[in-house]
């Protein structure tokens, strides 16, 4: 069966395209296909511009407090594990929240952290997060 029909994507780059993807690869400790898997996920929800509704209600429910001010960075962390994945549930408790994470199909980390960062980091099931892990602490992310 051809690589086109087992859902195969081929195309050329420059030799600085290939090192610079080599590079993230062995920075981010990922594979060419789960950085590209991820590239193409993105492009969907990038595509959709907001209804003229939708920045109506943007409009009116900005945060007036310190927060909405700063401008929003990409997260650097430390740490050199860093696994992203899916949370698959969320379980909210009186003090701490039982996150779960699938990092690929049928592998799971569980990490308990405080309901108040549960919150802040608006953790639901179906929202990409990452799990940091420095030494037995795994740690929840998101951007």
């Amino acid at each position: 069966m051809p690589r086109k029909e087992q859902g195969w994507v081929t195309f050329q780059t420059s030799e600085d395209e290939r090192k610079i993807l080599e590079e993230f690869c062995e920075q981010s400790q990922r594979t060419k296909t789960e950085i590209l898997r991820e590239l193409v996920r993105s492009l969907n929800q990038h595509s959709s511009a907001p209804t003229q509704q939708e920045k109506q209600e943007d409009t009116y429910t900005q945060k007036a407090d310190i927060e909405s001010s700063i401008p929003k960075k990409s997260l650097k962390v430390s740490s050199r594990n860093i696994l992203k994945g899916v949370i698959k549930r969320v379980v909210y408790g009186a003090v701490n929240s039982e996150v779960t994470l699938e990092i690929i199909h049928k592998v799971e980390l569980t990490s308990i952290i405080t309901r108040a960062s549960a919150e802040e980091l608006e953790l639901s099931e179906g929202k990409e997060a990452y799990a940091v892990i420095k030494s037995n602490d795994i740690v929840i992310a998101r951007e």
